[in-house]
C-alpha cells in the first residue's frame, strides 16, 4: 500500500469517527430536549415531543372562533407527525383529515369513527389505521406510546354528500381520551370531551399522568367545578391545562373558575390563552 493509500484510509477513518460522533451528539441533544405544549383553542394541542417529534390533537383550526389567525394555515404547525382525534364532533375532527393529507400522517381515533371515514372515502385506510380503548400503539417509535381510554361524551360524524350536497350524520364510534407517554417517560392524559366518570380513579391509579388537558366549559362537557373535583380528587395530577371553554355562549365555565374551585390543590394549572405555549 502506497503512502497516497494510506492517507485516503486515515482521511477516511477521522470522517467516520467525526460523523458518528456528530450523530451520538445530535441524538442526545434530542434526548435532553424538552416537551413543548401549544394550545389552540377548544381541544386542539400540538405536543412536540423529547426528540421532536410533533403530535396534534382534536385539529379544529380554520373555523375555530379562538385558533389564532396564523394557525388557520395548517403550514404554521409545522412538520406534523401524529394526529389524535377523540371523537367525531366538528369542533375536534374538521381539520384532520386535511392534516392527515397533507402531512401523510396517521390519524388514531375511536373504531367506529375510523371505519365510517375509510367507508366514505375520507382518508385512506394507510391514514387511518384501526385502533380501540385500551390498545397501545408505538407509531413513532418504542419510545411513544399512545394508548386509547374511555370518555364520558357522545361521538356522531357529520359529513356533506358530495353527490346530493346533503348533510349526513354517520357513525362515530364512541368518544375517547389519549394516554401519551413520552420518551423520558412523561405522561400526558388528553381527556377528550367528558362528564365525570368513576373510572378517571382508575385511570390515574394505574396510568399516573403527569399533565392533564381537562375540559372545564360546561354544557357539553364538564364545568369548572365538575373538573376541579375530578384533578383534586380523582386525578391528582403534577400539572393541569383548562381546555374545551369559551367557543360558544353555552360554554360558560373558564379556566380562572377552575383555579378558584381548585382551592389550594398542589396540582399547578396552567391557564393558557390560544396561541400560548408551555414547556415541560
Amino acid at each position: 500500500m502506497n503512502s497516497k493509500s494510506r492517507s485516503w484510509i486515515k482521511h477516511a477513518v477521522v470522517l467516520i469517527v467525526a460523523l458518528a460522533g456528530l450523530s451520538f451528539s445530535l441524538a442526545a441533544a434530542a434526548e435532553d430536549g424538552k416537551i413543548e405544549v401549544l394550545w389552540l383553542g377548544q381541544a386542539a394541542m400540538r405536543i412536540k415531543t423529547v426528540s421532536g417529534k410533533v403530535i396534534v390533537i382534536d385539529p379544529w383550526l380554520i373555523n375555530n372562533p379562538r385558533t389564532p389567525q396564523q394557525y388557520k394555515d395548517l403550514d404554521a404547525l409545522g412538520k406534523v407527525d401524529l394526529i389524535l382525534v377523540t371523537h367525531g364532533h366538528g369542533d375536534h375532527f374538521a381539520d384532520a383529515p386535511a392534516l392527515a393529507i397533507k402531512n401523510k400522517a396517521p390519524v388514531y381515533m375511536p373504531a367506529g369513527l375510523q371505519a365510517s371515514v375509510i367507508a366514505l372515502g375520507i382518508l385512506p385506510a394507510e391514514l387511518a389505521p384501526r385502533m380501540n380503548k385500551s390498545g397501545t400503539v408505538m407509531p413513532l417509535g418504542p419510545g411513544i406510546k399512545i394508548t386509547m381510554v374511555r370518555a364520558e361524551h357522545s361521538s356522531e360524524l357529520a359529513w356533506k354528500n358530495p353527490a346530493t350536497g346533503k348533510e349526513e350524520q354517520h357513525v362515530g364510534g364512541e368518544p375517547a381520551g389519549y394516554i401519551i407517554e413520552l420518551e423520558n417517560g412523561f405522561k400526558i392524559y388528553h381527556m377528550g370531551d367528558t362528564g365525570l366518570f368513576g373510572d378517571m380513579k382508575l385511570i390515574a391509579e394505574y396510568y399516573k399522568p403527569d399533565l392533564i388537558m381537562i375540559p372545564v366549559g360546561g354544557n357539553f362537557v364538564m364545568n369548572p367545578q365538575d373538573a376541579a373535583f375530578a384533578t383534586r380528587e380523582w386525578l391528582k395530577p403534577r400539572f393541569a391545562i383548562p381546555i374545551h371553554y369559551g367557543t360558544n355562549p353555552l360554554m360558560k365555565g373558564t379556566a380562572e373558575e377552575f383555579v378558584q374551585a381548585m382551592g389550594t390543590s398542589p396540582t399547578k394549572i396552567f391557564p393558557m390563552k390560544p396561541g400560548d405555549k408551555i414547556e415541560f
